[in-house]
This record gives C-alpha cells, sequence and structure tokens, in this order.
C-alpha cells in the first residue's frame, strides 16, 4: 500500500492560517470546516478521515485534502491559488451547475467508445493533462510520474514551458510525443528555441499561453507562503520556499534556463497580435493560443492562422474576471463554428464535466489542479487514480445519457442552460 508522506512540522500552523484564509470557501466545498482542519492536527490523518492510499479515493477530492495535508504550503498555495480573492476560480465550478444533462433511455450501451480524432490523430480520450510547472515540487519525480500515469487511459498530456524535467525525458516516460505549452518569455528568439526543441522531441502541438501577460495577483499564494517558518518575504531567498514557482523561476527548469542561455528574455505585456503571427511562422505543427475566453479573440485566432482554440482562463489563476469559462464556451463555439478543433480547461472535476464540455462544443477537456492533488499526495499512483477516476465517471455519464461515441454528445441535445 502507498502511504501518504509524513505531515510536516508546520502544519499547525498552515491549518491555523487556512482556516481563515479565502480557501476555506474551496474547502468547505468538500465538507471541511475550520474545526474539521483545525482538528485535523490533533487526529492525524487517518483520524481526520483522510485517506491513506489512492485506492480508498472515492473521487478526485479525496486527494486535494491529502496533498493540503502533505505539501509544503508554498508549494500546495501554488496549485491551489487564483487571482484576486480566487472568485474565478470558484466561477470556474460554479459554472457548471449552470448547465443540465438530458439523458435518453433504453439506449444499448452495453459497448461505449471514448476515443476521439483530434488534428489526424486517434487518441484514447478527450481529457488531457493541463500544463503545470514545477511538478517536482510536488512530488521528486514530478512531471516524469505524470507521463507515466496517463499512459493507461492513453491521457494526452501538455508539458509546461515551466517542467522541472526535459521535453525528452518526459517523451520517453510517456511513450509518445506530449504537446508543449509555451510562455513566450517576451522574446521572440527565447520562443524560437523552445519551439524547436519541443518540435524536434515530436510535440505535434504547440499551445501559447496568452493570459498571463500582463501580470498577475495571487493573494491565496502569498499568504499561504508566509506561514513557512524561515520566510522571508523575499521568495528566492526564503530556505523552505527556494525553488517555488515564483520565485528562483528558472532553477531546475530545464527547458526555460537551456532557452535564456545566451538570451534575455523581454517584457510580455508588450506582445500584440504581430507577435503571434512571427511565432506562427516560426511553428511548423499545430498552433493554438492558451487563454482564449471571447468570441473575439477566437475569430482572431482563425483570422492569424492558428490551428485550434484553447479556452482558458488558467484555472482562475490569470485575471479576476469572476468568469467561468464554460460559460464562456457556447459563443466561443459559434464564433468558431466547427473551422478548428477546442479545447477546454477550468473547474472541471467531475465525469458531469467532461459530458457537459464535450456536449458544448468542445473537442476535448484539460485538467490541472485534480491530478496535482495526486501527484502531491502519492506521486505517480495518485495521478494514475485521479485519471482513473475521471474516465470512469466520464463512461458511466456517457451511459447514462444514453450515447455511445464522443461525436454523438455534440450531435445530440443532451445538455442545455438551467
Amino acid at each position: 500500500m502507498t502511504k501518504a508522506r509524513n505531515v510536516s512540522t508546520d502544519r499547525r500552523e498552515f491549518l491555523k492560517f487556512l482556516a481563515a484564509s479565502p480557501l476555506m470557501a474551496m474547502a468547505m466545498s468538500t465538507g471541511w470546516s475550520a474545526e474539521d482542519l483545525l482538528g485535523a492536527e490533533l487526529q492525524g490523518t487517518q483520524g481526520a478521515g483522510l485517506i491513506t492510499s489512492p485506492e480508498q479515493a472515492i473521487n478526485v477530492f479525496d486527494f486535494e485534502d491529502v496533498a493540503r495535508a502533505v505539501m509544503n504550503p508554498a508549494h500546495f498555495g501554488h496549485i491551489a491559488t487564483g487571482s484576486d480573492d480566487d472568485a474565478t476560480v470558484a466561477a470556474n465550478r460554479d459554472g457548471f451547475s449552470k448547465y443540465v444533462i438530458h439523458p435518453r433511455r433504453l439506449v444499448n450501451v452495453s459497448k461505449i467508445d471514448t476515443s476521439i480524432e483530434l488534428f489526424g490523430k486517434r487518441l484514447g480520450t478527450p481529457i488531457f493533462l493541463a500544463p503545470a510547472g514545477g511538478q517536482m515540487f510536488c512530488n521528486p519525480e514530478g512531471e516524469i510520474a505524470t507521463a507515466k500515469a496517463a499512459v493507461a487511459h492513453d491521457n494526452t498530456m501538455i508539458l509546461s514551458t515551466g517542467t522541472t524535467s526535459s521535453i525528452e525525458d518526459v517523451t520517453a516516460a510517456r511513450g509518445a510525443p506530449v504537446w508543449f505549452q509555451l510562455y513566450p518569455n517576451g522574446s521572440l528568439s527565447v520562443s524560437r528555441k523552445l519551439i524547436q526543441r519541443a518540435e524536434a522531441a515530436g510535440a505535434p502541438v504547440i499551445a501559447m499561453t496568452v493570459d498571463q501577460l500582463p501580470g498577475r495577483n495571487t493573494e491565496t499564494d502569498q499568504r499561504m507562503r508566509r506561514t513557512i517558518p524561515g520566510y522571508t518575504g523575499v521568495r528566492e531567498k526564503s530556505p523552505a520556499c527556494l525553488g517555488c514557482h515564483a520565485g528562483n523561476r528558472n532553477a531546475r527548469r530545464p527547458m526555460t534556463s537551456a532557452a535564456l542561455s545566451g538570451d534575455r528574455p523581454g517584457e510580455d505585456a508588450k506582445l500584440d497580435w504581430d507577435f503571434v503571427r512571427q511565432v506562427r511562422d516560426v511553428v511548423k505543427g499545430k498552433f493554438m493560443l492558451k487563454g482564449v475566453v471571447t468570441p473575439e479573440d477566437a475569430e482572431l485566432s482563425l483570422k492569424y492562422g492558428l490551428d485550434g482554440v484553447y479556452v482558458s482562463n488558467h484555472g482562475g489563476r490569470s485575471a479576476a474576471t469572476g468568469y467561468g469559462t464554460i460559460e464562456a464556451l457556447p459563443a466561443i463555439v459559434k464564433a468558431v463554428a466547427g473551422r478548428v478543433p477546442i479545447v477546454i480547461d477550468g473547474g472541471i472535476r467531475r465525469g458531469t464535466d467532461v459530458f457537459k464540455a464535450l456536449a458544448l462544443g468542445a473537442s476535448a477537456v484539460s485538467v490541472g489542479r485534480p491530478y496535482l492533488w495526486g501527484l502531491g499526495s502519492f506521486g505517480q499512483p495518485g495521478v494514475a487514480k485521479v485519471l482513473d477516476i475521471l474516465q470512469r465517471e466520464f463512461a458511466l455519464v456517457m451511459k447514462q445519457a444514453g450515447v455511445t461515441s464522443i461525436p454523438a454528445i455534440a450531435a445530440g441535445r443532451y445538455v442545455t442552460a438551467r
């Protein structure tokens, strides 16, 4: 049996903070109260009702509870944080409750097909792994563990520019090419080096993140760092925070450090659609923008020759819009009008969420926080179980709705606004 890692000695202070933090609203959504959180210190993880092995998990939220308890607060805080007061994180989840599923009865669903075809490739599932940097700060095996866990259900993995393992090593672990998420670093020269390396490793798709170019305000992340003994307020000089995503940014990040060697980053806030045109000329394979949330930007993506649209608000981390991605999806689908595939992330936690996104016109969905909870809790087995739960739930809702293939979901009127 795989055991959760030992709880750190600073957990008591972390839990006291958490009870008064904006994250309490998120914690309460999974059934926790302030008393539960504080009592966990006295009861121990098993006494507090936390799972002690991946096999015990009933849903993906079980992994969130364990990750919160066992991870360095700075690292958990980086996963959990949204922008400003985390309202957009909540909006991503709440948005799914605004849509309902209309099932059809007496359909032979003894055999279903959850595979999809995207960019000329047959993929085993529409559930992708969203890019997330610094995964070694969740577990020492980091992205390698995630890649290995993605094999069982053929989950497409999108590797972050901020990866703590090289794309070559991750591709070898996955046993298949991975997509690559590009942070432009304000520089065409740096971006070119990252793109060329990714495509040399076999990456068929480059997804450039555009929703964080102006910067962001991650209050929960900042507050949780303050709970760490030895935190100085200067992230790259704080012993307990060394190597965290927002400080010492290039430490243990082979893609970024290699691309910046002999080069200097520019200013992301200066980038515009002409930069997109220049990157389009560099990318040999498929190219899309990650962070599109309006039909206007979706239409511009097509105008500039992009091959897909990635609807995302960085899990509520990029800006305090208060607008869930699933709510943004229908207008984008109408603007795209079937001309290119659409990928969406943001708040996907259940198989029903996957179904709703596909029924509203998405070609595939990406999950982020759930698999990071699994990674932080139990490493590769945790990620594998999270993906297994989501796949099982999705297959079940397909049967309950009376559909046997992914195209049938989009073809029928299975989901409507409440």
